[in-house]
């Protein structure tokens, strides 16, 4: 994902086939942005939707695309351009790091990328700083059901989703709210910045397989 063919990612990204994108508008309609509001598409990939995300949060609002290859930000700065869409912003993060300020997002979404964090309690624990207090993290992402869910999913996604809600909720993150009519292939789940602060550098060791870097990409 570092040295992405962004063609063929688009091809792949953007059709019918995938339940996102075909359900695209009433997930954007589900995260139920505010104009004015600032939000970060964590592993924006070919930016599907960080351009919808800024019709939503409209002119007084901005949407930041992070993503860990320049490749894909390259194309969402170009397709921005070619759309006269000027509230969009792109971030390079680090394979430890989103790369925000504090506190200066009132929304996080990751779409089909947080089973590719190597590390997600460290990558986590930066997004919870990058969150205004009672920010959201929305997370979307496969369900994965032994006897259920596609041989793909099985062998590509790492957990199911109990495990990762663990994992977000030791980063200091509470559990809001899910909606289970949504998607069939993934799962829809909003957390809150809880307030309680996420998980010091020394504590990172201690949760065996999570303590280091993550991957943000997808």
């Amino acid at each position: 994902f570092k040295d992405p063919n962004v063609e063929q990612f688009v091809e792949r990204f953007e059709t019918e086939s995938r339940e996102v994108f075909a359900l695209r508008n009433e997930i954007v309609a589900a995260c139920e942005l505010k104009p004015g509001e600032t939000i970060a598409d964590i592993g924006a990939g070919t930016g599907l939707f960080t351009r919808l995300f800024a019709k939503e949060v409209g002119t007084d609002g901005l949407v930041i695309a992070v993503d860990i290859a320049q490749k894909f930000l390259d194309h969402i700065d170009s397709t921005c351009r070619e759309d006269k869409i000027g509230n969009v912003e792109t971030r390079l993060c680090t394979a430890d790091s989103v790369e925000l300020q504090p506190e200066s997002i009132d929304v996080a979404f990751i779409c089909d990328t947080y089973h590719h964090f190597e590390f997600p309690i460290k990558t986590m624990t930066s997004l919870y700083k990058a969150l205004r207090p009672g920010g959201r993290v929305i997370i979307i992402d496969f369900r994965r059901i032994p006897g259920v869910s596609t041989e793909w999913t099985m062998g590509h996604v790492r957990a199911g989703q109990e495990v990762f809600e663990s994992e977000i909720v030791e980063s200091g993150f509470q559990k809001q709210s899910e909606r289970a009519d949504l998607l069939e292939e993934n799962y829809f789940v909003v957390f809150t910045r809880s307030g309680k602060g996420g998980l010091s550098e020394l504590q990172y060791p201690i949760i065996a397989g999570y303590g280091g870097a993550a991957k943000v990409a997808d």
